[in-house]
């Protein structure tokens, strides 16, 4: 490997892999080179994991009030370099600068809600049948932990868990997705600026069969933490059996707009659902069930957003929408596209890539009619900024047609009936149901996470949930005599 790339940091030191491979970084806008990433070996993430134990000997006897300034100043170091880590955001991710902007700012108020609510992560005290006993729970770190992280947001969803988990005495050893591994090393970059002690964070660069797998398999990590696929959750949950495992997976609505509906506001809200980030989210409205009463005007509405979407250069003043972020994604939104199509379904607008596009990776903002229940876009997490609507007739329909699949993250349902709404609230399949917004609405501190017995994950992110689950209960008991 030659020494120009230095994208691990270990122990508190920026280091390359003497046993791994150095590889350029394209940017999905435009092809370009941005910089060199470490793809590193397993020898590299066993020693990050070292690194990490020794630190977290330490650093789980800091005070609680010390551990949150160090949050407090990992937050205003970010702060301090927003527009700098933004700028890097968009070109390495492809979203709209706009947006990276909004992650960035997003990821300064993770860490300052972890330094304020780990203050009050609180045990109890249990009455006993026993008079002499007395018993009371308190909550410790769980040790080091592996995080594994996508790219669809690069920056905030890992710190989903690693201001929580620092918060809380862990330390992590952190391997991201290798088509956002420079913003990644950026971000470990200032974060180390930020006066915390070394090893407590480590990054470790690479594919994540290799690196990733290293560190959740491997017996020196205490806990897992993953956000990405169901697909590659199952292997974690695997490789990582026996361990307390945190993972937010894939999702795929549905949205219900049912016939009373606000229209204005259910397209509006759709519509965000659908090209933020180029649907390029887990929460995203990529599954549009719409009463037969009101099907052909959400339609129509929902195509005039589509092409107001003004789709090119993400670095542009005036550009709502970027590329997608590499070459699978974009070829999986085609694929499915196309089979919705054969299938019967029509593209009242979009429906493929643009001609002269600054590289193959631009997808038209999509909005597709007649859309059948066997085809893979309603069965299956697209990823990408494409509209599938499906028509039903009755509420019994529409809840089939919502249990009729894998996955149960966030689902949205668009009524003026307060208590139809609450009836969809109990029996969508999903982990969260927002009523009259979009499927992407979430606050940091709200719990977010997929239905038991779905393919979208396991636990709660956010907030006091995220602390709690990267601790361990202890209970003590004792005797009054």
């Amino acid at each position: 490997m030659t020494d120009n790339a230095r994208t691990n940091f270990i122990g508190g030191q920026w280091v390359g892999d003497p046993d791994g491979d150095v590889r350029m970084q394209r940017s999905p806008i435009d092809g370009s080179e941005i910089g060199p990433v470490t793809w590193s070996s397993r020898g590299a993430a066993q020693r990050a994991i070292d690194a990490a134990q020794i630190a977290q000997a330490r650093w789980r006897k800091v005070s609680t009030w010390d551990r949150a300034r160090a949050m407090q100043r990992i937050g205003a170091a970010i702060a301090a370099n927003r527009e700098d880590l933004a700028r890097l955001l968009t070109l390495e991710q492809g979203k709209p600068f706009a947006e990276a902007y909004f992650e960035v700012g997003k990821s300064v108020d993770g860490f300052n809600l972890a330094a304020d609510l780990v203050k009050y992560l609180e045990g109890s005290t249990i009455p006993t049948e026993d008079p002499t006993k007395r018993v009371m729970t308190f909550y410790q770190p769980r040790g080091v932990y592996a995080v594994v992280t996508p790219w669809n947001f690069p920056v905030n969803i890992p710190v989903e868990y690693i201001a929580p988990g620092l918060a809380a005495g862990n330390t992590i050893v952190w391997t991201p997705a290798p088509s956002t591994a420079l913003i990644a090393a950026a971000l470990v970059r200032v974060i180390s600026e930020a006066d915390i002690p070394p090893g407590i964070l480590n990054l470790v660069t690479g594919a994540g069969a290799v690196v990733g797998d290293e560190i959740v398999s491997n017996a020196g990590t205490n806990g897992v933490g993953f956000t990405g696929s169901a697909a590659t959750g199952k292997v974690i949950a695997q490789r990582a059996a026996g361990k307390p495992q945190l993972m937010e997976l894939g999702g795929n609505g549905p949205v219900v707009i049912l016939p009373d509906a606000d229209l204005e506001r259910a397209v509006t809200a759709t519509a965000s659902g659908c090209f933020a980030n180029a649907g390029q989210v887990c929460s995203s409205s990529e599954r549009i069930l719409v009463h037969r009463a009101v099907y052909d005007e959400f339609a129509a509405r929902m195509a005039e957003k589509a092409r107001a979407v003004v789709l090119g250069d993400p670095r542009k003043d005036g550009t709502t929408m970027g590329p997608l972020n590499n070459a699978s994604v974009a070829e999986k939104v085609g694929q499915h596209v196309n089979d919705a199509l054969e299938r019967g379904a029509k593209a009242i607008t979009g429906g493929k890539r643009p001609d002269n596009a600054l590289s193959p990776l631009y997808f038209e903002p999509t909005i597709l009619t007649g859309v059948s229940r066997e085809a893979i876009i309603n069965t299956e997490e697209t990823f990408g900024p494409v509209a599938p609507l499906l028509v039903f007739d009755t509420d019994e329909e529409a809840f089939d047609m919502a249990r009729d699949n894998r996955y149960g993250l966030v689902s949205s349902v668009f009524t003026q009936d307060i208590d139809r709404a609450f009836r969809y609230v109990e029996e969508m399949p999903t982990g969260i149901v927002n009523i009259n917004d979009t499927s992407n609405y979430w606050e940091l501190h709200i719990p977010f996470g997929g239905l038991s017995g779905k393919d979208s994950g396991m636990g709660r992110v956010g907030g006091k949930h995220a602390l709690m689950a990267m601790c361990d209960l202890k209970t003590a008991t004792f005797t009054v005599r």
